[in-house]
């Protein structure tokens, strides 16, 4: 390796370290803030405070109401996760469909499908709620599980439709000559290949459902089914001197589960990501 190289190298470690930096600085001065009075998070944008406020986490998490955020954790834990499994349940079955079978009007509902990709959310959040309105759904979590488990999400069904055309047809023909259903193909033979693009699914919806805020102020009304979000927005009007320490302490609480379930299933994301639309 010559020196031109190798200076070369050590330009591009510096050039990614500082980029790296200015990235993660948001959360880094996230996380700081947490510790600092009201004036020295307006007073400076350094990281560091001249006095430090060690109680923010435990004053946030126990709330201002009847309500703390163990309540609101436990909340977003009963939406989401139901919300995520019926997600790649549904979708895997109606990709599945698609990618493995002939149907009449195939293309016709394929399309359909996929112009949803294109409709604003806005143009359906009205006749949306008089829907869940007159189900009697409201104040509940239902407007969120059930049209997950229908597969509403045509982002999530196109993403494994082209993870299913990768895999070689040849497997489904090797086990219908042993036997097998296309129920055990699909539970026995694709999906342990699926893996990545299955993990992928569950990590966006994971916290797409988990930060979101629009669908939940719409749908929940009482604190007692106030999400993270939710809950968050709830201490902005609890008083009208806040504590911006622990507001932020708990965004810092909240965005916890979302990263470690990132760094966890690392691996497959990245994986899914990469060879989801790849023919094999």
């Amino acid at each position: 390796m010559t020196l031109t190289s190798r200076g070369g190298n050590r330009m591009s470690y510096v050039l990614l370290i500082v980029l790296g930096f200015v990235m993660i600085y948001p959360l880094l001065w996230l996380f700081m803030s947490s510790f600092k009075t009201n004036q020295d998070i307006f007073g400076s944008s350094s990281l560091f405070a001249g006095s430090y406020v060690w109680d923010a986490y435990a004053k946030g998490w126990a709330g201002t109401g009847q309500y703390g955020f163990q309540d609101f954790f436990l909340n977003t834990f009963i939406l989401v996760v139901p919300t995520v499994l019926f997600t790649i349940l549904s979708s895997v079955a109606v990709s599945y469909g698609f990618a493995r079978f002939r149907f009449p009007l195939q293309t016709l509902m394929f399309s359909l499908m996929m112009a949803t990709l294109m409709l604003p959310d806005s143009t359906i959040m009205i006749p949306r709620y008089i829907l869940f309105s007159k189900l009697g759904w409201l104040d509940s979590y239902w407007p969120f599980i059930v049209p997950a488990a229908f597969a509403t999400s045509a982002f999530f069904i196109y993403m494994l439709i082209q993870f299913f055309r990768g895999l070689p047809r040849e497997l489904d023909e090797s086990a219908k000559m042993d036997g097998a259903n296309s129920f055990v193909i699909l539970t026995r033979i694709l999906l342990p290949l699926c893996k990545p693009a299955l993990f992928s699914v569950g990590i966006f919806q994971f916290i797409w459902t988990w930060n979101d805020f629009f669908n939940s102020i719409i749908y929940i009304s009482s604190v007692k089914n106030f999400t993270v979000s939710l809950g968050l927005r709830m201490t902005l009007d609890a008083s009208s001197v806040i504590s911006w320490n622990q507001v932020l302490a708990m965004s810092v609480v909240s965005i916890v589960p979302c990263i470690v379930l990132f760094f966890v299933a690392q691996k497959y994301f990245v994986e899914g990501i990469s060879t989801t639309g790849l023919k094999g």
